[in-house]
């Protein structure tokens, strides 16, 4: 009768994996973060069970020891899974009852069996966004890749390419970190193989419904191999060169204190600046103007093209109110109020 061999306790397995992966091998911009960080501020950390999740925890867990007793563990059930995403759940709670970490679970109330990917991934933030402020992510440079397939085929501008980030601040001082950017899903796996952990696998993304298991499966595959070299590591590079130049025009639209009383964007702050500037500009217009929603994408570039001529005109932003440029900056005009006097065209 053979004896089965003694599975590592997670606390063993957590010393093993930081030995394969130092800090040195982390994002050095989420280590610097993560050292500097007040020591009052809890960290979640969003765990699927899954392999990358799995990694990450362990991770965080030895290299910051000293933050173990404020550490969170999330993990949000999408309900689309039945029995399996029970297990998952049982076998996360586990984990933290072995690494002695707080373990708290959530459900997506609203699930549906026809839900997309966007609304998914909206839940599972939503969630972890209630639970704390400084969130870990296991995204690792597969999933850069992945990422920037995903948003070329979107149209996407440099800030969505640069995606995702391995520092990423948001408003309310909310921020997402991610720290296995500088490694490969295949070093993961084959790390925590060598430990002999055990993980959970979520058999949906071996299916071709979501747009992002498409592009894993099928088009990363016979991309590499065409690439003849690391294209990973060149989609990584892309996205930290990507995010560099963003943050530049982000530095350089604030610099031109373009935003004057009640919002309005100043149009000759602008003038003589390349269209990027222009573009960026009225994005953050839109963002900072809640009662705007959501325009499309011919409606918005109508309206970039009247602001850059100066053309005086009032475009519609929906049942709540008015695009009002009248030629020396652009406001927003709540639905009912009296027209100003201007001449244009009224779209």
């Amino acid at each position: 009768m053979t004896r089965r061999a003694r599975r590592p306790a997670f606390t063993e397995l957590a010393a093993r994996l930081a030995a394969e992966f130092p800090r040195a091998r982390l994002d050095p911009t989420v280590v610097a973060w993560a050292d500097q960080a007040p020591a009052r501020v809890r960290w979640g950390v969003a765990f699927s069970g899954g392999a990358d999740s799995l990694a990450l925890l362990l991770l965080v867990w030895a290299h910051w020891p000293g933050r173990r007793r404020r550490l969170r563990v999330l993990h949000f059930d999408h309900r689309l899974r039945g029995k399996a995403a029970q297990a998952d759940a049982r076998f996360c709670r586990a984990v933290c009852r072995a690494l002695g970490v707080e373990f708290v679970a959530g459900a997506w109330r609203d699930a549906r069996s026809d839900a997309s990917e966007a609304e998914a991934r909206a839940a599972r933030l939503a969630f972890l966004a209630r639970h704390a402020r400084v969130l870990w992510f296991g995204h690792q440079q597969d999933d850069i890749a992945e990422s920037l397939l995903m948003r070329l085929a979107r149209g996407s501008g440099t800030g969505g390419l640069a995606a995702p980030r391995p520092v990423q601040r948001l408003p309310r001082e909310r921020v997402h970190l991610r720290p296995l950017l500088t490694l490969k899903k295949a070093e993961l796996v084959a790390a925590l193989r060598a430990a002999g952990a055990a993980w959970c696998e979520d058999a949906s993304n071996a299916g071709d419904r979501y747009f992002r298991n498409r592009i894993r499966r099928s088009v990363v595959p016979p991309w590499q191999a065409a690439a003849q070299r690391d294209a990973l590591a060149g989609a990584a590079r892309s996205r930290m060169l990507l995010e560099e130049d963003d943050t530049a025009l982000e530095a350089w639209l604030a610099s031109l204190n373009v935003f004057g009383a009640r919002g309005a964007l100043q149009l000759r702050r602008l003038a003589g600046k390349p269209r990027a500037l222009w573009r960026r500009a009225l994005h953050r217009w839109l963002a900072q103007e809640p009662r705007a929603g959501e325009i499309s994408r011919v409606a918005f570039e109508t309206l970039l093209a009247a602001l850059e001529s100066g053309r005086r005109t009032r475009h519609s932003l929906g049942r709540q109110g008015f695009a009002v440029l009248d030629g020396r900056a652009l406001r927003f005009e709540p639905a009912g109020k009296a027209r100003r006097k201007f001449h244009g065209p009224a779209n």
